[in-house]
């Protein structure tokens, strides 16, 4: 720790933060509050957690609280706590530096808001910036934290203009306190000095938090007998009531999650997942269970209506909070739901955990695997027992992520399958389920078709799926990366075998026999013209209108696949495709007549890779001489308008 004051810059992503904070419109300023509360709740969170295993850490301060203390003279708000603190390294860490704050990503977030006028206040928390929200209302912002188990303080100041000042400091207990001198108040708007307005935004926004939020209140009480003023005949002459100060608690500490769920209304809900999520948005639905048996256990899950930002990032956390006896152990419990179902966030509340479990000791525990495999089952029920308009709601934002689990949950696979949905050749628009695919298949088709690639209009055109729409069969439009892991991990669906209408053969109607043999010197002609990038040629069955496309035999990697490598910076295995013709297409008897006038025929050479580049185009890939392309399309035009 420094003894003296040292000033430094914030990073160059914080200080966008902060000017965006800074300068930007609010609908709804009082958020600050919200996410100051929050910390210092998580803040007495991780000193139980400690004390679990060092009982000494809490002292005599044993009373674990959060208190606001308003002065309205002077426009201050000071909300403190007695949690963990924070030492001189750990507040350099966490206030003014990307790695804890969140700030890119909540940047990249706000980049993409459609929001022009104002920071979208959805945003504010799911960072971990709840901290720099304070800049909407204050000019000057101070932290004093004391690290529990350390003698000194740290303080720490900034204006939001750029920089902030540290320093080491006094303070008498562990905790921290966070003083903010308001912006003046302009008229109309909030006086967060206010008592009722403080009272409200707790009730609000905080009040299930788990620890008393406390404020010293003015209150009318009665003048005890004893200290009354009487005349010598006994009777009052003085007040009989004055004005003290006392210390009140604003909010309820209720757990929600412990209460009848018939007595929990839906506002309660709503406000207690925005307090555990961060997420500005309401909760599509949830899931309020208690499980009992051997080991009884609460429950309690949201399922949020909007995905969030991260939602496929690596290092994003799990929403599921683990409790024992209303004590809280962790959050980002990945023990107890799997990866697909990480976007859920709730609170599991086990009595009989082990207050001292550990991640390692989850994974082996059998409560946590029993608790684990009735979240997942009671999700399923939830999801396949949706109405249908809300159920394509939830999909439409967490389709892809739900899909993962096809490939990583073999266990329950065949119920993931049932809950993903595609657009199809068919369906207008608009999702279908594999079982709604496979009850509306033909009675002559055997398996079910799909393609895959990143542009559902190319798709739905793609010279590929020519010959099933000629035969009416439906085809899966896949469009999302994962569905590539989502083929390779379901095979088959109720005994219809999955099959790619790009790679292999689609066991159509086979071309005329007659007809190959005619073109089969032609064809090994244009083999060899080609063979540095082809590997084969063939009569198409997949094309009935176009001349040309690419396609693939039944295990080699698709060409969406090969594109998604490539944009992760992987090199694919070097694979040559198969180039089908269309033999019944008229273009082909011309371009016979010339192989067999002379084969070596500059302008026959210019066809067949006209050829080639028409097929490359077909499934959306990139030709390699554009140019020359453009003017062979050209001169044709010109030739055929003469």
């Amino acid at each position: 720790m420094k003894a003296t004051k040292e000033t430094h810059q914030f990073k160059t992503e914080v200080q966008q933060l902060l000017n965006l904070i800074i300068n930007s419109l609010y609908s709804n300023k009082e958020i600050f509050l919200r996410e100051l509360i929050s910390n210092a709740s998580d803040a007495i969170d991780r000193l139980r957690f400690r004390a679990q295993t060092d009982p000494e850490i809490l002292g005599r301060d044993t009373e674990l609280k959060i208190k606001i203390i308003a002065d309205k003279k002077r426009q201050t708000l000071e909300i403190s706590d007695n949690g963990i603190g924070m030492t001189y390294d750990e507040v350099m860490e966490n206030i003014g530096t990307i790695a804890k704050s969140g700030t890119a990503s909540f940047l990249e977030a706000v980049q993409k808001s459609k929001k022009n006028d104002s920071l979208p206040m959805e945003l504010i928390g799911q960072f971990g910036v709840g901290f720099y929200s304070s800049f909407i209302v204050a000019d000057e912002v101070r932290i004093l934290t004391r690290a529990a188990g350390e003698e000194k303080a740290v303080k720490w100041e900034s204006s939001g203009d750029g920089s902030y000042t540290i320093q080491e400091a006094e303070k008498d207990t562990r905790g921290t306190s966070i003083l903010l001198k308001l912006k003046k108040v302009e008229k109309d708007e909030q006086d967060f000095t206010d008592e009722w307005t403080i009272r409200r935004i707790v009730k609000r926004h905080s009040d299930f938090v788990g620890y008393p939020i406390v404020m010293d209140v003015e209150k009318e009480e009665p003048i005890p007998e004893s200290e009354q003023i009487k005349d010598k005949n006994g009777k009052n002459i003085g007040k009989e009531t004055r004005n003290v100060i006392r210390e009140e608690t604003l909010n309820s500490m209720k757990a929600i999650w412990a209460r009848n769920k018939d007595e929990v209304t839906e506002e309660e809900h709503k406000e207690f997942y925005q307090h555990i999520s961060h997420d500005w948005n309401p909760p599509l639905t949830h899931l309020h269970m208690k499980f009992e048996g051997k080991t009884e256990y609460h429950v309690l899950l949201y399922i949020p209506s909007k995905a969030p930002f991260d939602l496929f990032r690596p290092e994003r956390r799990h929403g599921i909070h683990l409790y024992c006896k209303r004590v809280f152990i962790m959050d980002n419990c990945k023990e107890l739901i799997p990866d697909y179902f990480g976007f859920v966030h709730g609170v599991v509340d086990a009595p009989d955990l082990n207050l001292n479990v550990s991640r390692e000791i989850l994974q082996q525990d059998a409560l946590v695997r029993n608790i684990r495999k009735n979240i997942v089952k009671k999700l399923f029920d939830l999801f396949s027992g949706m109405e249908k308009e809300k159920y394509e709601e939830f999909y439409g934002e967490f389709g892809q992520i739900l899909k993962v689990g096809v490939h990583s949950d073999f266990e329950n696979r065949e119920k993931i399958a049932d809950l993903i949905r595609y657009k199809t050749t068919k369906s207008d628009g608009k999702y279908v389920s594999l079982k709604e695919y496979v009850d509306n298949m033909k009675p002559d088709q055997k398996e079910i078709y799909y393609i895959t690639g990143d542009n559902l209009s190319a798709l739905i055109n793609s010279p590929h799926l020519e010959s099933l729409k000629d035969k009416d069969y439906e085809v899966l439009l896949m469009t999302d990366p994962v569905d590539e892991w989502v083929v390779q991990g379901l095979p088959e669906y109720k005994g219809k075998k999955l099959k790619s209408a790009e790679k292999g053969d689609l066991d159509l109607e086979p071309p005329d026999a007659e007809k190959k043999n005619k073109f089969s010197a032609l064809f090994d002609h244009i083999k060899s013209s080609l063979e540095d990038k082809i590997k084969e040629v063939r009569p198409s069955t997949r094309l009935k209108e176009s001349v040309a496309c690419l396609s693939g035999d039944a295990y080699d990697m698709s060409a969406y696949m090969e594109k998604i490598l490539k944009a992760s910076g992987q090199e694919p295995p070097d694979v040559k495709r198969v180039l089908e013709l269309n033999i019944d297409h008229p273009v082909f008897e011309k371009i016979k007549a010339l192989y067999e006038k002379d084969k070596d025929d500059p302008v026959l050479k210019d066809y067949i890779g006209l050829l080639l580049d028409i097929a490359v185009i077909g499934e959306g890939g990139r030709i390699e001489n554009p140019s020359r392309f453009s003017k062979m399309i050209g001169d044709l035009m010109a030739q055929s308008l003469k």
